[in-house]
């Protein structure tokens, strides 16, 4: 029997009586097995618990290091102590969460510990690329690593639950928390999203080293009406189910712990009330045993929907939903004791949230040892070590994706003396850790001026001009810049975002470049000198004309800690970029949404004959993406050929050779589409079905085969059930999703 220490004897003799009677039994969770005497315990601590405390233990409140909304429950020491708290928020390092968790443990009364959550998103303190980069590296052993990393920094310094993985899937980049994501695909979205859950919470939570996962937002939050952060979402059941949902069972299936829920609405129903949603689809269809936590003040916004009248009615809503957990808001804490009086709610459900809740919190130990996330040593020398940081560098230049370089302006020649670095983005300090960057430090990271100064060493002089701001319309620095660029051999051009200009309430319905940079760039590429952008940005922007003038483009995205040592290996050719984008780049914002595995219509534009004017175009711009998913260059070239399709059974085969036709081994993204051509309902053109990433060393051919099976051509139907259909279906395979090779099967 686990002994809980400085219970008082009432509870103990409550749980002796539970074990003599024996009215708990094992329980089987998403995320691990709940031994018998765990289960007794819990039902022993629940005898003894009030109805305030019961809907404490459903209560989250910040601390007063940080909110990521409206300030609310300052008091949240009292409500500790008072047993009227189940978790803090924004509560970090290890002398500041202990002392919150003694308060708990030490001071209320039934000294139950607390959860402490905080948006670990892309690194705690060494921060990685943001999620959005580190999928463009379409490397899952990677990012997995990645949130390893994150958790094994978060937990030395008292963070035992993120709220990640975001894994909405996006397709409209005027959405901010693209950042966020993987990107506008289902299935590469699924193969990332369980990767991240196994980063964070690995095999469970013995060593102290992994944290909670939480899945969010639940959901559809990325499909916002207009791109605009928290509006509603109107989208058809089949959209919901074939694009939208597969990622979030991707993390039950794969154990993730909790589960949050979406500010937006769907079919009139607000997600944080959706009973379908987190009762119906989440628990019974899914078999979700974990909790479910609401996003910031959420139930509190029900009102503001307009489907409850006061803030009661929006607590009775939620909790009878499914809702376990309610973040900052205070509604549960406030009203359901009330509820519970009027039969609004049952007790039996109060009773099965707190379970969900306790059971965490015995599976992450804190039971046994309130403080095991409290190690000073462990904050002391596993925070931004020497192979975090090492790790940090790599995947950093993995993300980076070549969008353009005509005559092979990258990598930068060894015969350059003299290089410029211009750009309001060059030297941002500020800038390099993107939106969410936890605990991570921007005096620690290493900016693009760095990381070319690191590299160069004394060999090349390296020279720098701001040239323009990130987002005004002051010109005056321009010139200079453009004298520089005059006087030096080679320029790299650092354009983009600031930081905050995605996340979360970030929408922006122009994705040019902010400020003046375009004639920054113009004027200092108009001055003659061999030229690469290097693009620092949390979304996809719209670039055309940067795109017609600038002869090499580097897509950075927001590197973090080591941004500029791991750009600086691209650009300087120690590492051949492989990395390739997984949101389509529009080439103006009329065109969103633009995304790959769209449908046919009934008059679809056919290459023969471009100019029909009575099809599915637009009469000032096509219809296709400046940079296609899937797309990345490399400083070699890769030749796709002999594709070949061998059906036995159910169990499909597609074969292809690739080529490495140029003078550098380089990694290659090979990516596998399925197109099904007829169908009882209409498909997509291409779907994403497999992707393999090899390296292949110059000169030397590689035979790559997929294996599918039929149901890899499953979907779903009108009666929302998913299934296969026998028939014609085209393979395709190449390097990104335009520029492929295809062959016909029959199952």
């Amino acid at each position: 029997m686990h002994c809980i220490t400085g219970f008082p004897k009432s509870f103990l003799l409550s749980f002796v009586l539970c074990l003599l009677i024996g009215t708990a039994i094992a329980q089987e969770t998403s995320f691990g097995r709940i031994s018998q005497s765990d289960s007794m315990k819990i039902e022993a601590l629940l005898k003894q618990m009030t109805v305030d405390e019961k809907s404490g233990q459903l209560s989250m409140f910040a601390s007063d290091w940080g909110v990521t909304g409206p300030t609310q429950n300052s008091a949240y020491k009292k409500f500790i102590r008072d047993g009227k708290a189940g978790a803090i928020l924004n509560a970090n390092t290890v002398d500041s969460v202990k002392s919150l968790q003694r308060v708990a443990v030490e001071e209320s009364r039934l000294k139950i510990p607390l959860l402490f959550g905080f948006d670990v998103i892309h690194g705690y303190r060494t921060v990685f690329p943001i999620p959005l980069g580190q999928a463009a590296s379409w490397d899952l052993d990677a990012i997995e690593k990645a949130e390893q990393v994150a958790a094994m920094e978060a937990s030395a310094e008292g963070i035992n639950w993120t709220f990640a993985p975001m894994v909405d899937i996006a397709r409209d980049p005027r959405w901010g928390r693209v950042s966020e994501g993987a990107g506008e695909d289902t299935w590469l979205g699924c193969q990332i999203a369980k990767a991240r859950v196994r980063g964070f919470q690995g095999k469970g939570f013995a060593d102290g080293r992994h944290i909670l996962a939480c899945a969010k937002h639940f959901a559809a939050y990325g499909a916002p009406v207009a791109g605009r952060d928290y509006n509603v979402v109107d989208i058809s059941p089949l959209s919901l189910y074939e694009y939208y949902l597969p990622t979030y069972e991707a993390c039950v299936n794969a154990g993730v712990a909790t589960v949050m829920t979406s500010f937006n609405e769907i079919n009139g129903i607000p997600s944080t009330s959706n009973h379908w949603l987190l009762t119906d689809i989440l628990r019974r269809d899914w078999g979700f045993t974990g909790f479910v936590v609401t996003d910031y003040t959420a139930i509190n916004e029900l009102l503001s929907h307009g489907v409850a009248a006061d803030l009661k009615s929006a607590a009775e809503l939620a909790l009878n939903a499914g809702v376990d957990m309610d973040m900052m808001g205070g509604a549960f804490l406030e009203h359901i004791p009330g509820l519970l009086k009027d039969n609004k709610v049952s007790l039996s459900a109060i009773d099965e949230s707190v379970r969900r809740i306790l059971r965490l919190k015995i599976q992450l130990g804190l039971f046994d040892d309130p403080y095991r996330y409290c190690n000073k040593q462990r904050e002391q020398t596993e925070i931004m070590t020497k192979e975090s940081l090492d790790f940090a560098r790599k995947l950093v230049s993995e993300s980076c994706v070549l969008l353009k370089n005509n005559n092979h302006t990258l990598p930068v020649p060894s015969t350059v003396k003299t290089l410029a670095v211009i750009g309001p983005l060059a030297n941002a300090r500020e800038e390099m850790q993107g939106n969410w960057s936890a605990a991570g430090e921007a005096k620690k990271c290493v900016t693009l001026l760095d990381g070319i100064r690191n590299k160069c060493g004394g060999s090349v002089r390296v020279v720098y001009r701001k040239g323009c701001n990130i987002n005004d319309n002051e010109l005056s620095g321009i010139d200079s810049a453009v004298q520089l660029a005059r006087q030096a051999d080679y320029v790299i051009l650092a354009l983009g975002e600031s930081g905050e200009m995605t996340g979360e309430a970030a929408s922006k319905s122009n994705l040019d470049l902010p400020g003046v940079q375009n004639q920054l760039a113009e004027a200092v590429i108009k001055a003659g000198k061999p030229a690469a952008v290097v693009l620092f940005n949390g979304r996809p922007l719209t670039i055309s004309g940067l795109n017609e003038i600038a002869p090499a483009i580097l897509e950075a995205w927001f590197g973090g800690t080591q941004a500029g040592n791991g750009i600086a290996d691209v650009l300087f050719g120690d590492v051949n970029p492989s990395g390739k984008i997984t949101m389509s780049f529009p080439r103006n914002t009329g065109q969103i949404p633009v995304f790959y595995n769209s449908k046919n219509t009934g008059r679809p534009v056919r290459p023969d004959e471009p100019d029909e004017k009575y099809v599915s175009r637009y009469l000032d711009c096509p219809n296709t993406p400046l940079y296609p998913f899937g797309y990345g260059l490399s400083y070699t070239n890769f030749r796709y050929s002999g594709i070949t399709t061998v059906v036995s059974g159910n169990t499909i085969t597609v074969t292809s050779d690739v080529t490495n036709t140029g003078d550098r081994d380089g990694e290659e993204i090979v990516q596998l589409y399925i197109q099904d051509k007829v169908g009882s309902i209409t498909r997509p053109l291409k779907e994403l079905k497999g992707f393999k990433k090899l390296l292949i060393r110059k000169g030397k051919t590689i035979k790559v085969s997929f294996t599918l099976t039929s149901r890899d051509l499953s979907f779903y139907h009108p009666d929302l059930k998913k299934y296969w259909e026998p028939g014609e279906f085209n393979a395709f395979v190449g390097g990104n999703s335009e520029e492929v090779i295809s062959a016909s099967f029959k199952l």
